[in-house]
């Protein structure tokens, strides 16, 4: 399912992970999962990954992570602010601590002027630290390249996020 460099860099992240005593969680909306299957396709994922959420839909995103309404309103789902939320709402409603966010518009369609295939926002961050937010427009590319792209970037955000 995962090529070989995808599964390299999330055994290390676990390998991390455990030599730090930390567990994590993973609030996706455009990888739907995807990040959250990688670190759990390497066997002894279980003493590290604590929970992941696929928060698809913006009613999803609310209700299991507690994003403000007012924030999608006036933001939309791939933002920053919502990417952020997402985080900061994985870590509360888990035990993890650390966790990372996904929003975007994978494609083909979805796509605006404003906001183009290919836009991803990403959050990371400790329960006890600021959370990170970082934009990437990869373009369109095709779903499953910026797919893959976000898992990418996910892992190493994660894996910086543990110090």
């Amino acid at each position: 399912m995962f090529d070989d460099e995808m599964r390299a860099q999330a055994a290390a992240l676990i390998a991390r992970y455990r030599e730090k005593g930390l567990t994590l969680a993973t609030a996706e909306s455009c990888t739907g999962g995807l990040v959250a299957g990688l670190i759990t396709e390497i066997p002894g994922s279980s003493d590290v990954f604590e929970r992941g959420f696929v928060t698809y839909s913006n009613a999803a995103k609310v209700e299991c992570l507690g994003v403000d309404t007012a924030l999608l309103d006036a933001f939309g789902a791939v933002s920053r602010e919502v990417a952020e939320a997402m985080a900061a709402g994985a870590l509360a409603f888990s035990s993890a601590e650390a966790a990372v966010s996904v929003t975007g518009i994978a494609g083909p369609g979805g796509g605006s002027a404003e906001k183009p295939v290919g836009l991803v926002h990403f959050a990371c961050g400790r329960k006890a630290g600021e959370i990170i937010a970082v934009e990437r427009r990869f373009g369109d590319i095709g779903r499953h390249a910026v797919r893959s792209a976000s898992v990418a970037l996910a892992l190493k955000l994660l894996f910086e996020a543990a110090g």
